[in-house]
């Protein structure tokens, strides 16, 4: 295995994470909420209380955050998938896996084992090991 010494970004990708760190740390700190996306999202969907407001403006930072980055750094990339089917079935396939495991990468792995959960232990080990075989398969033998 060789890095790709062209598009390894350390800082990026450090100074990402941190501000992952942030806004989780924040969320549950001051609103004693967890950072789900999943259940951020299908909560906002499906409640219609007041307490929703804070729902949509997190799902809204999610979106306009992308824009920013391309607003601020000139020279970033962005690129749409090629095969957009596959990609709206993947995407399906994720939502799906959500709705099974009762949460998504981010309230398992990022919230969750944080919290030292075991559930989102198992979730975490499962969801990555599938990454992994996914990844073998179509690399390996496809």
């Amino acid at each position: 295995m060789s890095i790709d010494w062209q598009h390894f970004t350390p800082l990026t990708s450090l100074a990402g994470g941190l501000l992952i760190g942030a806004s989780v740390a924040a969320l549950y700190a001051f609103g004693n909420r967890v950072a789900g996306i999943s259940g951020i999202f299908s909560a906002a969907l499906l409640n219609r209380t007041s307490d929703n407001t804070w729902r949509w403006a997190f799902l809204l930072g999610l979106v306009i955050a992308p824009w920013v980055l391309l607003a601020v750094r000139h020279h970033a990339s962005s690129e749409l998938p090629t095969n957009v089917v596959a990609t709206v079935f993947a995407g399906m396939l994720t939502g799906y896996g959500t709705y099974i495991a009762k949460g998504c990468t981010s309230g398992h792995g990022v919230c969750g084992l944080a919290r030292l959960s075991p559930r989102s232990l198992v979730a975490v080990l499962c969801f990555m090991g599938s990454g992994v075989i996914t990844v073998a398969i179509i690399r390996h033998w496809l």
